[in-house]
This record gives structure tokens, sequence and C-alpha cells, in this order.
């Protein structure tokens, strides 16, 4: 039976790992090579990440340097850029594109606070879920296998336990977040 606990502790803790990586593509006024993670470039007919056709680097606090390793490459990367939701224009020598990142404005930072908090709560949501097939899936095995109330309430205390830990951890993962921009 706890076999199938560290299954629903996997998922949880999945939940917190999308939330993070969904973290790191929030720019927060210093340049984050993450948030290229998402744009893809078209290399020999194949939607590729950016950081597999070209070194990503971030040579000064607002700027990240991308520099592929066929000068072919450079045109392509740019476009994606441009076609992205970053609001970047990138600029080129021709053998290198920068990203340089503007200061936030006071009214931005407030809004990626908030948005920082909305993916928080969505990621609270999934957590709940979560808690609700395992509490069900209790109920289930709790009746093809007999188990006694004591039995079925301990368990159902050990899934609150872990879903509450993981609600912390959010609530950390938001806080840090917030943190980082509205720091100027």
């Amino acid at each position: 039976m706890d076999k199938r606990l560290n299954e629903f502790k996997d998922k949880m803790q999945k939940s917190l790992e999308s939330l993070q990586k969904d973290y790191s593509s929030i720019r927060a006024g210093r340049a984050n090579p993450h948030i290229l993670d998402k744009l893809t470039v078209d290399y020999y007919g194949a939607p590729t990440p950016i950081q597999q056709v070209a070194n990503v680097s971030v040579p000064e606090a607002r700027v990240i340097q991308i520099t592929p390793w066929e000068p072919s490459m450079v045109k392509e990367i740019e476009k994606a850029i441009m076609v992205s939701d970053l609001g970047i224009n990138p600029t080129n020598d021709g053998k290198n594109i920068r990203l340089v990142f503007p200061d936030l404005t006071e009214e931005r930072r407030k809004e990626l606070a908030k948005e920082v908090k909305k993916m928080g709560e969505n990621a609270k949501v999934a957590l709940r879920n979560v808690r609700r097939d395992a509490n069900d899936f209790v109920k289930k095995t709790g009746k093809a296998e007999a188990l006694s109330e004591d039995e079925t309430k301990d368990l159902e205390d050990q899934i609150q336990k872990l879903t509450d830990e993981y609600s912390k951890k959010v609530d950390v993962a938001i806080e840090d977040k917030t943190k980082e921009i509205m720091t100027v």
C-alpha cells in the first residue's frame, strides 16, 4: 500500500518541478538563458531547441549572447526569437545574436508577481487533485483489502501531511520568485 503512496508523492513532486520550470522562464530583470528553453528553430527541417544549435551564454547581467555553431543558423535563430513572445528584439553582428533585457518597470514587476502567484495557485490545485485521487484510491483499496477504519484514517493522514508539505514548498517557491522579481 505504501508503495502506491509513493506514486502520489512522485506526482506531487512533478507538480512542484513543473512550477519551478515555469518560473525559470519568467525573466526578472536579469538575463536568464532558460527563457529560450521553449524556443525552437528549423534545423534541416526539424524543430530543434536553440541550445542544441548554438552556445548560449550570459556575458553581462542583462545580456544573453547566442553563438550558433553554424553561421547559417544566425537568421533562423533571430527569426525564432522575433516571432516568439519574449518581447525582445535581437541584434546580430553576423556571428552572434545578443538579447539585451531592459529594466523592468514597477508596473511590470507587479504584473509578473501576480502571474507568479497565479502559477503557484495552479500548482496547489494540482496538489489537491493528487490528494483527492490518493484518498479515492485509499477508500477503494481499503474496501477491497478489508482495511480497518484506523488503517484507512492513518493513510489519509499521511496523504494530508504529504499535501501540506508540498503546499509549503509551493509557498516558498512563490515567495522566492516574487522576491526575485520585486528586487530592483
